[in-house]
């Protein structure tokens, strides 16, 4: 199977689960996530184990799903996808470093493509519609088991498992690629420990390609045996920072939205027995509080929680700048903001200056504050830093979505449907890129004389991207 073909396949399931409601885009999650992620593809470069062939066609992305079982799983193309569910119990960088390691390893390995090449009377298509129904068997049985029918499709099962010498490859690939990343190597071991537990309690007998890998004593005794020596052997918890602490209290108030499980919270940061905790464990409590207030629209018990917080994680500048857009994140949510209160905002999220060197989540935060405040030099400025952005990460669908939103607050009418049509294409929904962008052609036509030269140049725009979008959703029919 090609490279372009195997890219094709992820696309098409990828474009999936963008549909999937289940999706998330957590610019917080995500930015941490890839403060992981990232270390370990430069890592597989250094090391040879990334092509520069598979670097330039795979897509190389993680996308994070709300489901709650403690699970990741590589797909076709270099996609990844990542549950809340296991960020939120991993201990440590280290131990997601290790996750992400192994799956890395299973798509630079090419062990995906093997398996799909070993059984010549499966097409990539129908295979690729298997998986999907993996995926919505992982959630409800009968209806991905509705998408698994057939003899055909039941006998093919086997050939997506993958085998115990690939499980092996990807251990050890993925151990190298992790320590060379400047991971520890101990995380590993734990790791181990940790979906050992999680396979017993997630196993529900679904399909298995999804499933939280099966470890072996071996496998085991194997990553034990490449620690250094003098290493502890034992599968202990290894101590989280206090930044990872606050990442996966997020990760379980943003997988289990209900009502009593984000009441929870508070009584968990009211017991007296906190203060006596370690000062991570506290801040993971007091940060899933504060966002759990948010979400229950209590902003008064969210900033009493945020001030404890902010207290408690001093000068640690990793933890601090969580907490930073955390105390943003209460004020965009209180939406009464007073003029001192909407510039203090302002100043923390840097809205008075154009700069080259933000973070995503202080990015979509800003685009979120300037839509509140509404005025024009905060929506220029922030129109400028999401162009800026953007021009390097094309593919940045929410980026794109908040542009948009900040063009129609400009008046912008034909930028703000061109955006809309890239962040459609950046999840794959061509078709859905094609209607918005003759809906800008249709808005230019209305236009006629009143065009300006920059109407112009970004009409042509329109017209360049729709015969590029127009070529690109041929294409993917052709796949179906």
């Amino acid at each position: 199977m090609t490279s372009a073909n195997e890219r094709r396949l992820g696309d098409r399931i990828a474009r999936e689960l963008y549909r999937d409601p289940d999706y998330l885009d957590d610019p917080v999650l995500a930015d941490y996530v890839q403060g992981i992620w990232q270390p370990l593809l430069a890592a597989a470069r250094q090391r040879g184990d990334l092509s520069a062939e598979l670097d330039e066609r795979f897509a190389w992305q993680i996308l994070l799903g709300r489901d709650r079982t403690v699970n990741a799983f590589a797909l076709p193309g270099g996609y990844l996808g990542l549950n809340l569910g296991l960020l939120a119990v991993v201990s440590s960088r280290d131990e997601l470093a290790s996750v992400l390691g192994h799956e890395l390893s299973h798509v630079t390995q090419r062990h995906i493509s093997r398996l799909i090449a070993k059984d010549s009377q499966q097409t990539p298509w129908v295979i690729g519609a298997m998986i999907l129904g993996a995926l919505a068997a992982s959630k409800n049985p009968d209806a991905g088991n509705a998408l698994i029918v057939g003899g055909q499709a039941l006998s093919a099962q086997n050939q997506l498992n993958f085998s115990r010498d690939m499980e092996r490859e990807a251990d050890r690939v993925g151990f190298g690629v992790m320590t060379q990343a400047g991971f520890e190597a101990r995380g590993f071991v734990t790791m181990f420990d940790k979906l050992q537990q999680a396979a017993r309690l997630n196993d529900s007998g679904a399909y298995p390609y999804l499933r939280s890998h099966p470890l072996t004593t071996e496998r085991i005794a194997d990553m034990q045996s490449r620690l250094p020596l003098g290493s502890v052997h034992s599968p202990q918890v290894m101590t989280p920072t206090t930044l990872h602490a606050m990442m996966a209290a997020r990760a379980q108030v943003l997988s289990n939205p209900g009502v009593d499980a984000l009441r929870s919270w508070q009584t968990l940061v009211n017991d007296p027995g906190l203060p006596g905790q370690p000062a991570a464990q506290q801040a993971g409590a007091l940060y899933g509080a504060a966002l759990a207030a948010i979400r229950l629209r209590d902003s008064a018990v969210a900033r009493g929680d945020w001030q404890r917080l902010q207290a408690l994680v001093g000068t640690d500048p990793g933890a601090a700048q969580a907490v930073r857009w955390l105390g943003a994140e209460i004020d965009l949510a209180a939406r009464d903001l007073s003029l001192p209160q909407t510039r203090a905002l302002a100043t923390s999220l840097g809205l008075d200056q154009t700069t080259a060197d933000l973070r995503r989540p202080e990015l979509i935060l800003q685009a979120q504050a300037a839509m509140q405040i509404n005025q024009v030099d905060t929506l220029n400025t922030v129109v400028q830093n999401l162009q800026r952005w953007l021009a390097a990460r094309p593919k940045d669908a929410l980026a794109w979505q908040w542009l948009a939103s900040l063009y129609a607050a400009q008046n912008q009418s034909l930028r703000a449907l061109r955006a809309e049509a890239e962040a459609q294409a950046a999840r794959l929904d061509y078709a859905g890129a094609l209607d918005r962008l003759k809906a800008a052609q249709e808005h230019v036509l209305a236009s006629g004389a009143s065009s300006t030269s920059a109407s112009h140049i970004d009409a042509s725009i329109v017209d360049t991207r729709l015969r590029q979008i127009t070529a690109l959703l041929k294409e993917q029919t052709l796949d179906h």
